[in-house]
């Protein structure tokens, strides 16, 4: 399906300004009158953006804040953003000054820090109960922090860190590492089990909602069901049924019977968790424009997700599409374009409603039943890195590359 080209010219906008044009000719003045008055200008005076009209870049690109809260300690880019899952009222930040900011969603105020790390944090996360957080950084340097009396209660060090995440039901901790490894801990006893992969980085993980059984999605293109009781790979799913370059996202529905893979290779492998068997692979490539082989190898899925109400999935890609596919029929729905690449996709709990995160800076949120953009927030100068719904879907948190985490009220016609 061949995209509007219309949709992606420019928009003259009606309240631009229009600049008087003096005709020359119609008036008496010589070049003589006109360089005399020049020399009466103060030009010190013309330079400033409020009076002449013009905007730097910066002032463009602050101008439109839709945020409620703004919070700004962090002093480099904001990689990674929680919301405690009990009364979502608390935020945990981490970011490439190499700190984490426990800190409250309704004024900002801080919390604790999580202190101690020594490069940049890209993982920090509240425990199923809210009573604990994780900060970890790329080194592999990871802490465990108890909310209520804000102090550090376990720490340990593996080697470069690529993700981390919280058993859904229990003080359990899950991180895979550059070497292949995935380490899984008891918190705070330190109680330690690990599951060996192939001798490349253990890109991607997720905990399937019975707490029993992880996935794990690997540089190569394999993936692994572990059994984290038993300690063994269940299945491997590799070669021609596996993905083709470095996984980048794992999803499962909230039954935990089928799961969803995105990879480098831009395509989007759907399974079953039980069996292993790969039901279809989903695809971006555009049937009557293709584009260059170049172009589709680098156009990777970033983000995947369930609807949770309609036989749906979301893939969001690199190159600003978020596909939205029926899993009944395996086909492509809708195709929403966004202008730059899309970093993360939420979907609402309750609704056919899916949220996106993007490079420009923006959150947007599309109705995956029509392929329709509903509304966008803006309020960031760089590109958002990250960003989490709370449980009802009014406010949404964002981690930015502008060195600020912001809060959204969202608010919707429907509700």
């Amino acid at each position: 399906m061949m995209d509007n080209p219309e949709e992606d010219s420019l928009n003259l906008h009606e309240d631009e300004e229009i600049i008087e044009v003096i005709d020359l000719d119609d008036t008496e003045q010589t070049a003589e009158d006109l360089a005399e008055e020049l020399e009466d200008v103060d030009f010190s005076e013309a330079g400033n953006a409020d009076d002449d009209g013009w905007e730097t870049e910066d002032e463009m690109e602050s101008e439109q804040d839709d945020s409620e809260l703004t919070f700004s300690k962090h002093t480099g880019s904001v990689f990674c953003v929680s919301l405690d899952p009990v009364s979502n009222s608390l935020a945990v930040t981490g970011g490439e000054d190499d700190r984490a900011f426990v800190w409250s969603v309704s004024d900002g105020d801080v919390l604790f820090e999580c202190t101690g790390h020594k490069d940049s944090v890209t993982c920090a996360a509240f425990s199923c109960d809210s009573k604990l957080v994780v900060s970890a950084d790329m080194s592999g340097l990871i802490k465990v922090w108890k909310v209520e009396n804000k102090e550090e209660i376990w720490s340990f060090e593996v080697g470069d860190l690529e993700w981390l995440e919280w058993h859904p039901c229990a003080p359990v901790l899950l991180a895979g590492t550059a070497d292949g490894n995935v380490w899984m801990w008891k918190i705070p006893s330190g109680e330690c089990k690990t599951f060996q992969g192939p001798s490349c980085q253990a890109t991607s993980g997720k905990i399937l909602p019975d707490g029993k059984r992880a996935i794990v999605g690997y540089e190569d293109g394999s993936l692994r069901l572990w059994d984290l009781k038993q300690g063994n790979a269940v299945y491997v799913i590799k070669g021609h049924d596996g993905h083709q370059g470095a996984l980048t996202s794992i999803a499962c529905n909230k039954e935990g019977t089928l799961a969803l893979t995105g990879s480098v290779d831009g395509q989007a492998k759907l399974f079953n968790t039980s069996t292993g068997k790969v039901l279809c692979s989903l695809s971006n490539e555009n049937s009557e424009a293709k584009d260059s082989m170049q172009e589709q190898d680098s156009n990777s899925v970033e983000s995947v997700g369930f609807c949770n109400v309609l036989p749906l999935v979301a893939v969001a890609y690199l190159d600003g599409t978020l596909a939205i596919y029926d899993m009944n029929s395996q086909s492509l729905r809708h195709r929403c374009k966004h202008e730059v690449g899309v970093v993360h996709l939420q979907w609402e709990e309750a609704s056919a409603v899916v949220y996106t995160c993007n490079l420009a800076g923006v959150v947007t949120l599309w109705d995956a039943r029509s392929g329709v953009m509903m509304s966008e927030y803006c309020g960031h100068s760089a590109e958002i890195l990250d960003f989490v719904l709370n449980r009802d879907a009014s406010v949404a948190v964002t981690a930015g590359g502008d060195h600020q985490a912001k809060v959204f009220c969202l608010q919707r016609p429907d509700r």
